[in-house]
């Protein structure tokens, strides 16, 4: 069995080593309130930008609200990522708060339940892929304007490992994280001729509140396949989202960034 709190030289503690300037910039974060998009929200702040958390767990919210410490550079929004004119209305208010939209990291995900594909409920299903792939989709139809007319945007796409290769009885979640691939290369491809970049990562298992929502049985399966022998630490996946959101990332777009821990190898 692989060790889910690993030490040693190749453990990475909750502390990241970089700074990335956000200076003046607005993120929207989705699924902000805890796990990978909070400790992204948390390094654009420290950054210097300005952040508006968008979940759907209220409670989760107060909660991520009251450890950022520049509360003024924070809006928290209760938002439904699968409901379009949710979607829009609090767009408008983010830039009724801010003025300006530069950032979008769509990390909202379901998991849904671990069963084979032939006995998946069709409700757990449509909910996955309205939340992670329809939210996603939504978020981009809504923000990409504001991008077009400012001259400038980075949209980061949170998808999976599972969206590269597919995981058994996550069918679900498996389809939501490819499509959300595919949205990245088709409007990286559209916006290639603004400075508007699109990308998206593909983290292996991190321990995270949704992740660990899995079956142990899952969860022991997920960290069998990854060479590095453990879980994926948020630290390690939000330096490579936050330096995909500055502006220092100007050329690569479309593109797929590998975070399973050698998993993948392409």
């Amino acid at each position: 069995m692989l060790s889910q709190n690993p030490s040693g030289p190749d453990a990475r503690t909750a502390s990241p080593s970089n700074h990335y300037d956000f200076e003046g910039r607005v993120a929207i974060v989705t699924g902000g309130a805890q796990g990978i998009g909070f400790g992204v929200a948390e390094r654009i702040v420290a950054g210097g930008g300005s952040v508006a958390l968008w979940d759907w767990n209220g409670e989760a919210l107060d909660d991520a609200g009251a450890r950022i410490a520049r509360d003024t550079a924070v809006l928290r929004q209760r938002v439904d990522v699968s409901d379009l004119a949710a979607v829009e209305a609090a767009a408008r208010e983010v830039l009724e708060r801010f003025g300006r939209i530069d950032i979008l990291i769509n990390n909202a995900a379901l998991v849904g339940p671990n069963v084979p594909t032939w006995e998946y409920p069709p409700e757990a299903f449509r909910d996955v892929v309205n939340v992670g792939l329809t939210g996603a989709f939504y978020c981009c139809r809504a923000i990409v304007p504001h991008m077009i007319e400012n001259g400038y945007g980075r949209i980061v796409n949170v998808s999976s490992i599972a969206g590269k290769e597919g995981n058994p009885n996550a069918v679900a979640y498996s389809s939501a994280k490819a499509g959300l691939l595919a949205l990245t290369k088709s409007l990286g491809k559209e916006l290639a001729g603004h400075d508007i970049a699109v990308n998206a990562v593909t983290p292996a298992f991190a321990k995270t509140t949704l992740s660990m929502m899995q079956s142990p049985e899952h969860i022991e399966y997920i960290l069998s396949k990854i060479p590095r022998g453990r879980m994926l630490e948020i630290a390690e996946a939000t330096s490579m989202i936050c330096w995909l959101a500055t502006e220092e990332n100007s050329f690569t777009t479309a593109a797929v960034f590998d975070l399973s821990g050698g998993r993948a190898t392409y």
